[in-house]
């Protein structure tokens, strides 16, 4: 069996949560517009409805799957639990797995190692399952770098802002999280990996105006995209976490004036009365890369 060793990130400004026991909120979730879907088999579900949506999974990532979302499905912590949960979860129809309490490098490479034979065994190509590593303890949070790097199957990475904060002894707020999850940003930008999140907690969705600054402050702290746990939250990640048509052309205008200098034998330009050198040309390139990406993803939605 091939490897899939060419890694493409995935576009994911939104990721939505789905309990992965409530019929009522996985029938509705692919309306919501988000780019991925988080079937959740953790905390959502209780340990006695795990057994029956774990039966059912396969029925509910076709379902949510239904708007062009990627299925992300978050497992569980426990061996014994997680075992199950990636018995359950592997197939053509799951793109990603959010890998919860994280606390080693080699805790993802053994997750990688069953997930490899049971893509083996299922006549998928190995390697074809992605990876969000969610880090949500003091111990893992030192470890981030090495996290990042563990598997060429991390796409993501990202700060469980409750849990993190539980085991610190803190209070979720955005002064109390605004290093941690900086940290996180540097570590996945390191390890070329996504960094996913915003500067702030999860748990509080009441004032979209709130937050949608905080997704817009997020983006400029170098976050790519975000998980929600209520679908009002989406259309903002949505619209925040991409290019604006401004920023768009500036970009355009950028990359294309420094083309034509560089054929001309010019090192340096400017642009709109700005000096403009190789990191602001190579973040203009990023950010059309980027527009690029979510317009082609837009698309696929359109078809469906």
């Amino acid at each position: 069996m091939s490897d899939a060793t060419d890694r493409t990130l995935p576009v994911w400004r939104s990721a939505l949560y789905v309990p992965a026991n409530v019929p009522r909120f996985i029938d509705g979730a692919h309306k919501r517009g988000a780019d991925a879907i988080i079937v959740d088999l953790e905390d959502s579900v209780p340990i006695a409805e795990r057994p029956a949506a774990r039966r059912d999974l396969q029925a509910t990532a076709e379902n949510v799957a239904r708007g062009g979302a990627d299925v992300i499905v978050r497992i569980n912590r426990p061996w014994r639990q997680a075992m199950l949960d990636l018995e359950a979860a592997i197939s053509p129809r799951v793109q990603a797995l959010a890998i919860t309490k994280v606390d080693s490098a080699d805790h993802i490479r053994l997750i990688a190692e069953v997930v490899s034979e049971l893509e083996a065994e299922r006549g998928m190509t190995v390697g074809t399952t992605q990876f969000t590593a969610m880090i949500e303890t003091p111990e893992a949070w030192f470890k981030m770098p090495e996290i990042a790097k563990a598997d060429r199957r991390i796409v993501a990475l990202t700060l469980g802002g409750e849990d993190f904060a539980l085991t610190m002894g803190m209070l979720p707020t955005p002064e109390a999280l605004f290093m941690p999850k900086q940290q996180l940003a540097i570590a996945a930008r390191a390890a070329g990996i996504l960094p996913l999140g915003f500067i702030g907690t999860v748990a509080d969705y009441k004032d979209l105006d709130a937050f949608r600054e905080t997704v817009r402050r997020s983006r400029r702290l170098g976050f790519r995209g975000a998980s929600v746990i209520h679908p009002a939250q989406v259309p903002i990640l949505n619209e925040e976490f991409a290019p604006a048509p401004d920023e768009v052309a500036s970009a355009q205008k950028i990359v294309a004036a420094y083309d034509e200098a560089v054929a001309a034998g010019r090192g340096s330009i400017s642009v709109d009365g700005k000096m403009i050198d190789v990191p602001v040309v190579l973040r203009a390139k990023e950010l059309l890369a980027i527009h690029t990406a979510i317009k082609q993803r837009e698309a696929r939605k359109a078809k469906l």
